[in-house]
């Protein structure tokens, strides 16, 4: 059992902090607000760069987006262990920095005749490394601003605010890209990783609890945060569920905008609120995520809502010309608002659950598995993009997202009503 939560972690200076301030977790939400709009900015502009201006096609989308990815492959199960010898708030700055002085080299690239493949490539493969310490040390700082009574709904107040981002930021990033072009619009994204680093350091530094004096420790914690997970029978389900889950994410983001450009004939413009169709449903299943586990207890709800994700994602592909457009959106909606339902209580039973000195290794053993089939899903996809062509691929990810609730079907958490109830 988690321990309570004045323990989870501490800081560097004279007095800790009272977990709970509401001026530290503002703070934190409006850094993760800002540069979230940014990066869902970049979630529309990247592609079409790579679309429009380099002609890429699904197979080099594949490689694109599985690069943005692959870091959790590579050091997404230390990361944990390693964010745990750092100063929280410092490292979050740190790569801030870092991914802003990345973005902003795609600009200078192209405005220098100079921008490739491979150039985009490089710079979601930095990105993709940042992004993986960023958020195993940023998922650990949350619980220690928030009180474990609050913290499922300030992880929904998270969802929705990604909602919001993912709704507002693709469609300002098509009208942008319309406007200005889509190599300006990245500005945009790398402004706003300065932003978030600026209100980042107004934060107290935190470190978690734990060892850090061995660096030989390494293999050792990282065993420990892995044993946790595989031994918890109920959180081991959770994290099979999430990885069929993000497989079948990375190949849509691989496929969705060559998809929409070159299969429904869709404008750059229309593409951007296509996709914030995904914000649109994630915002609906943040929402009403609280009273959807009060409601049904967060484990039914995880596996009503696995459904209901299944139907989205076959929704997606359906239709030709406006009725494609108009699919395509309401099957994001659906399948956005089942996966907000499920990570959101799914993060929180993790959060709760875990106890506070193995935190940033759960999270981030979790996140090695799961994410680091988004990579996988992306590449599978690329290239049955290019065999079976775009629609047909993204059928057989739709057919692939019913895994989801089967798992769990398959697990203890069948006969559980809460994710945290006990397992007999």
């Amino acid at each position: 059992m988690a321990q309570n939560d004045t323990a989870a972690v501490h800081t560097l200076d004279s007095g800790e902090p009272e977990v709970g301030d509401p001026r530290a977790f503002w703070t934190y939400w409006s850094a993760s607000t800002t540069s979230g709009v940014g990066s869902a900015m970049t979630t529309v502009a990247m592609p079409l760069v790579a679309v429009l201006i380099l002609h890429a096609g699904a197979v080099e989308m594949g490689v694109l987006t599985a690069a943005g990815d692959i870091a959790w492959l590579v050091v997404g199960l230390p990361a944990g262990a390693i964010v745990q010898w750092l100063a929280l708030r410092r490292l979050q700055v740190g790569l801030d920095l870092l991914r802003a002085v990345a973005i902003l080299s795609i600009p200078l690239a192209w405005w220098l005749d100079g921008l490739t493949l491979a150039h985009l490539v490089i710079v979601a493969l930095v990105v993709s490394f940042a992004n993986v310490f960023f958020f195993v040390a940023n998922s650990t700082f949350l619980p220690s601003v928030v009180p474990k009574s609050e913290l499922h709904a300030r992880n929904s107040l998270m969802s929705g605010t990604h909602a919001t981002t993912q709704l507002s930021g693709p469609s300002v990033a098509g009208l942008l890209v319309q406007a200005i072009g889509a190599v300006p619009t990245l500005l945009v994204d790398a402004a706003s990783y300065l932003v978030s680093a600026t209100l980042l350091q107004r934060l107290p530094e935190r470190r978690q609890p734990g060892d850090r004096t061995e660096v030989g420790s390494l293999r050792r914690q990282m065993r420990e945060g892995w044993d946790f997970v595989r031994h918890h029978p109920v959180m081991n389900a959770c994290m099979w569920d999430a990885t069929i889950t993000n497989f079948v994410c990375g190949g849509q983001l691989a496929l969705f905008a060559v998809y929409l450009v070159q299969s429904t004939r869709a404008p750059a413009g229309l593409v951007g609120f296509l996709l914030a169709a995904e914000g649109v449903g994630s915002l609906i299943g943040s929402a009403l995520s609280p009273r959807i586990v009060r409601s049904l207890g967060s484990a039914r709800a995880c596996i009503v809502y696995g459904f209901v994700s299944v139907v989205g994602a076959l929704t997606i592909p359906l239709g030709a010309h406006v009725t494609a457009w108009i699919l395509f959106a309401v099957g994001n909606i659906v399948f956005a608002l089942g996966v907000v339902v499920l990570s959101t209580a799914t993060r929180t039973f993790r959060q709760t659950a875990t106890p506070p000195e193995l935190l940033s290794r759960v999270m981030a053993t979790v996140r090695f598995v799961s994410w680091g089939a988004i990579p996988l899903g992306a590449l599978t996809a690329g290239m049955l993009g290019h065999w079976l062509g775009l629609r047909p691929a993204l059928f057989v990810l739709g057919a692939v997202t019913i895994g989801s609730p089967l798992v769990l079907l398959c697990s203890p958490v069948r006969h559980l009503r809460n994710l945290d109830d006990p397992v007999v």
